[in-house]
C-alpha cells in the first residue's frame, strides 16, 4: 500500500507542472473549493510563473500519458473543472513519440509467443500514430490481407497503476471534505477514468467494444466499423481491418475526392443518434482523427477505448428531457428530474421547473438550424448545484460526445441543420419507447414473465400448505412469508389473472 507521503509528493510534482501553465487558477479562485485543496494549490504554485491564460491541455500533455487520459475525462466535466478548462481540454492530443521498432517487436512476439512472421508477411517498422497508451503500424498477414496492429507500450500498465492508485487517493481526500466537493463525486470521476484506462490497457476488450458495436450497427449500413483479426489479438496486440479513407478533418480533402460534405454530416449524426438512443451503447470518442470518409462515401471509425453505455430507463428519460425542454413543457421535465431520483425529493418540483424555463426558452428563441442539443444539456447541467443534483456519468459522457459529434458535422457542412437531420429518427425512436404499442408491448413483457413465475409459485405454495396427512412443513422462508402475508393463494389467482390478459392481449395484436 503506498504511504501517504508518497501520493502527496506525485500530486505536488504534478501541481507545480499544472501550476507553470497557469492551469491552477481556476481551483484557487472557486469559492467552492475545500480550503485545504486551495492551500495545496498554493504550495504547488510557489514561485511558478503563471501565465495569464491558463493551458490545461499542454499541461495534462506534460505531465505523461496517464494525465492526458484524465485529462480527456475531466473534458466530461463541466461542472468539475469549469466550462473553460473543460473546452480547452477537448483540444488534448494524445500524440507521443514513438517507440523504436525491436521494443515493439519484441512486445509482439512476447504477447504471441511466436516469431512475428508466422502471422505477418510484411510489417511496416514506421508506425503510422503513436499514443500515450499504443502505436499503431500498417501489416499484410500471411493469408495477404491488410491490417492494421495496435500495439501496447511497454511498462504503460505500471505506470498508469500508480498514477491511479494516486488519483483513488486523492479524490477520497477530497470528497471526505464534504459540501460541494462531496456532491460532485469525484471518486465516481477516477472510477470512471479506472474503468476507461482498464479497457484501453487490455486491448482484448477493445476489441470486444469494437465487435459489440459493429452488431449493434448492422442496421446503419453507411456507417463502418472494422473486422476485428481475432487469431492475432491478445491483451497487449490487437490486429483489425485497415481502413482506407479520408480523415474527417480534412475537408478540402474530401471535395476533392468527390465527396458530399453534406451527405456525410447527415450520415455521421445518424449514426450516433442510433448507437446513443437507439442500442444505448456508443463511441465516445468521435473527434475528427478517429472518423474516415471511404471511397465509397460510409464512415468508418476507429479507437474503441472510451465506449459509453445507457439503460433504457435512462434513454427513455433523456427522450422526454430533450423532449420535454423542446416543446416547453418545464413541469413534465421537471417530474421526470424528481421521477429519476437526479434531484433529491426535498426540492420543490415547480422552483426545478422554473430554473428549467430559464435554460429552455432561450433555445426555443432561436432558429431551428442554430439549436444544439449539446448546449441544451450544458444548461442544464449548469443548474445542479442549485438543486443539488448528483453528477451521472453516463449523462456527462453523452453530452461531451453530442458537442464533439455536432463540431465535426458543422466542420463538414457548417449550413446543416441538425435537428431537421435528427428528428425524424429522434420521434420514431420516442414513438417506439413511448407510445401506446410500446405500454403494451411492455405490459406483455411483463405478464409473460409473470406467467413463467408461476409454475415456482404454485410449488412454494404446496410446501407452505401441504395436502392433509403428509410430512410436517419445513420452516417457512421469507419469500413464502410474503406470499402467506399478502394472500396465499389469492396472489396465483391474481398471476393467473394477469397471465390470461396478456395472453388474450397477444392474441388480438397477431390476429
Amino acid at each position: 500500500m503506498t504511504a501517504p507521503a508518497v501520493h502527496l509528493w506525485r500530486l505536488l510534482k504534478w501541481g507545480r507542472i499544472l501550476a507553470r501553465h497557469g492551469a491552477l487558477r481556476g481551483i484557487e479562485q472557486d469559492p467552492h473549493t475545500p480550503k485545504p485543496v486551495r492551500r495545496v494549490a498554493r504550495i504547488a504554485r510557489f514561485g511558478a510563473r503563471v501565465p495569464k491564460v491558463p493551458h490545461y491541455a499542454d499541461a495534462f500533455q506534460a505531465i505523461g500519458p496517464a494525465a492526458i487520459k484524465l485529462g480527456q475525462t475531466l473534458a466530461t466535466r463541466p461542472d468539475l473543472v469549469g466550462d473553460e478548462a473543460a473546452n480547452d481540454l477537448l483540444r488534448l492530443q494524445d500524440a507521443l513519440p514513438p517507440l523504436p521498432f525491436p521494443v515493439i517487436r519484441q512486445r509482439i512476439e512476447g504477447s504471441f509467443g511466436r516469431p512475428l512472421d508466422t502471422f505477418f508477411a510484411e510489417f511496416d517498422e514506421n508506425p503510422v500514430g503513436a499514443a500515450s497508451i499504443a502505436q499503431v503500424h500498417r501489416a499484410i498477414t500471411t493469408d495477404g490481407r491488410q491490417v492494421a496492429v495496435k500495439v501496447l507500450r511497454p511498462g504503460i500498465e505500471t505506470e498508469f497503476a500508480k498514477a491511479i492508485d494516486t488519483y483513488e487517493w486523492a479524490a477520497a481526500q477530497v470528497e471526505s471534505m464534504g459540501g460541494e466537493a462531496s456532491r460532485l463525486r469525484p471518486r465516481l470521476v477516477i472510477e470512471t477514468f479506472k474503468r476507461w484506462t482498464a479497457r484501453e490497457l487490455d486491448l482484448r476488450r477493445e476489441a470486444a467494444s469494437a465487435s459489440e458495436l459493429a452488431e449493434g450497427m448492422q442496421a446503419e449500413p453507411d456507417f463502418m466499423v472494422p473486422q476485428i483479426d481475432w487469431q492475432r489479438t491478445t491483451g497487449k496486440v490487437m490486429t483489425l481491418e485497415w481502413i482506407d479513407g479520408i480523415k474527417l478533418s480534412h475537408r478540402q480533402r474530401l471535395i476533392e475526392a468527390g465527396h458530399d460534405t453534406s451527405a456525410l454530416a447527415s450520415r455521421l449524426i445518424k449514426a450516433f443518434l442510433r448507437q446513443a438512443i437507439a442500442e444505448g451503447f456508443f463511441h465516445a470518442d468521435m473527434h475528427q482523427g478517429n472518423l474516415f470518409a471511404l471511397p465509397d462515401g460510409r464512415i468508418a471509425a476507429i479507437d474503441f477505448g472510451i465506449m459509453g453505455r445507457i439503460d433504457r430507463r435512462a434513454r427513455v428519460w433523456l427522450a422526454e428531457i430533450l423532449y420535454g425542454l423542446i416543446t416547453g413543457n418545464y413541469k413534465r421535465v421537471a417530474e421526470i428530474h424528481f421521477e429519476a431520483g437526479y434531484v433529491p425529493p426535498h426540492h420543490n418540483v415547480a422552483e426545478f421547473a422554473t430554473a428549467l424555463r430559464a435554460v429552455g426558452e432561450p433555445m426555443r428563441g432561436l432558429a431551428v438550424k442554430d439549436m444544439s442539443m449539446g448546449a441544451m444539456l450544458d444548461g442544464l447541467f449548469s443548474i445542479t448545484r442549485d438543486f443539488d443534483m448528483q453528477t451521472q456519468p453516463h449523462l456527462l459522457l453523452l453530452q461531451k460526445t453530442m458537442v464533439m459529434v455536432e463540431g465535426v458535422a458543422r466542420g463538414l457542412d457548417p449550413d446543416i441543420n441538425l435537428w431537421d437531420v435528427s428528428a425524424p429518427f429522434v420521434r420514431e425512436w420516442i414513438r417506439t419507447e413511448l407510445g401506446p404499442e410500446a405500454k403494451i408491448a411492455d405490459r406483455l413483457v411483463e405478464d409473460i414473465r409473470t406467467l413463467a413465475r408461476l409454475p415456482d409459485l404454485i410449488r412454494n405454495i404446496e410446501l407452505r400448505f401441504p395436502a392433509p396427512g403428509g410430512a410436517p412443513p419445513a420452516p417457512p422462508l421469507k419469500e413464502i412469508e410474503r406470499i402467506r402475508v399478502v394472500g396465499g393463494w389469492r396472489y396465483a389467482l391474481v398471476a393467473v389473472f394477469s397471465g390470461a390478459v396478456g395472453a388474450a392481449a397477444m392474441m388480438y395484436l397477431l390476429s
